[in-house]
């Protein structure tokens, strides 16, 4: 019997993976991997996170018949000029580097003040996904475009004046995914229409719009007043109190307030100084004796169950005997 030969664990064991090469290796890490929706929601949540910015008033989806899905709004677009430390194009950098984006720094100089987007993983995640991904950037009178395949630049960065019948802003982005990353490569339609409607929601005055080419179906959702016009046109009948809403902000100074810059772990006589600066929390009025009835209910409905078998089963014994 032929002895197989131990396993080797040396230097040259360790991988490193360089670029997109992650994505691709394990998927599962970072999109689900059972149908395309999620990597088409990447490329969706920018296009919601210019319209949040007050730069975007309509993003439109397509399902195209060759299996392609396109999300397309009328934001600033993408910059595609060169970035002034990695010396390429800034859109070739959001697609093809992992952790570059726009919305790290949500301060005084930052492109977003609330964005989706924490990591800047997003759409280079979409790119390393699928068979080929397009590009189009209306931005400052021009036009820009360029392709990738597999994650990789297959068209490079091609620059010319707007022309007549462009727009004048935003960002079109039409990617195939690839169906070997994924259990199944149609879109789950119901999921899709509810994310595009949740959104629609969320973004007041914005508008979303689905367009499918197979059936020439094409569905919008508009509420200008958001989740009140929402319940109205859900609701069946006359709501039994008036609708009332509000909102709030975190300043930037806030405690709350989500800045990278001061996510770090607080030094221990901190955590104690603040423990002994926290408030002792009230009791919630009335809870105890809540569940003090609510046990008393369960146990009174354990005897009446006890009361109602009992005679049955002991006629039920008769009867055998």
């Amino acid at each position: 019997m032929a002895s197989q030969s131990p396993s080797t664990y040396s230097e040259g064991s360790i991988r490193v993976l360089k670029g997109l090469e992650p994505v691709k290796q394990r998927p599962g890490m970072y999109t689900r991997t059972d149908n395309p929706l999620h990597i088409i929601q990447e490329v969706l949540d920018n296009a919601a996170d210019e319209a949040l910015a007050g730069h975007g008033k309509k993003i439109k989806v397509t399902l195209h018949t060759d299996g392609s899905v396109s999300v397309e709004d009328d934001g600033r677009g993408i910059p595609f000029g060169l970035h002034p430390e990695e010396n390429a194009p800034v859109v070739e950098l959001v697609f093809t580097r992992l952790h570059a984006g726009g919305k790290f720094d949500k301060g005084q100089g930052g492109a977003y003040s609330f964005s989706g987007g924490l990591h800047g993983v997003g759409v280079s995640v979409t790119n390393a996904l699928s068979t080929r991904l397009e590009v189009t950037s209306f931005r400052e009178g021009q036009v820009a475009r360029l392709a990738f395949a597999a994650g990789d630049v297959v068209e490079p960065l091609a620059v010319a004046p707007r022309g007549e019948g462009d727009r004048k802003q935003g960002t079109t982005v039409r990617a195939w995914p690839d169906a070997k990353y994924f259990e199944s490569a149609a879109l789950p339609m119901g999921e899709l229409v509810q994310l595009l409607r949740s959104k629609a929601v969320l973004m007041p005055g914005v508008t979303m719009q689905l367009v499918n080419e197979k059936t020439k179906d094409t569905q919008t959702w508009l509420y200008k007043g958001g989740l009140r016009d929402y319940l109205q046109q859900t609701l069946s009948t006359d709501p039994v109190i008036p609708l009332f809403e509000g909102e709030g902000f975190a300043e930037s100074g806030h405690d709350s307030f989500a800045d990278s810059r001061k996510l770090r772990e607080p030094h221990p006589h901190q955590r104690r100084r603040h423990a002994r600066q926290r408030p002792a929390r009230r009791p919630v009025p009335g809870r105890q004796g809540v569940h003090r009835i609510a046990r008393a209910a369960a146990q009174g409905r354990e005897a009446a169950a006890r009361r109602r078998v009992r005679p049955r089963q002991l006629r039920a014994l008769g009867q055998g005997a």
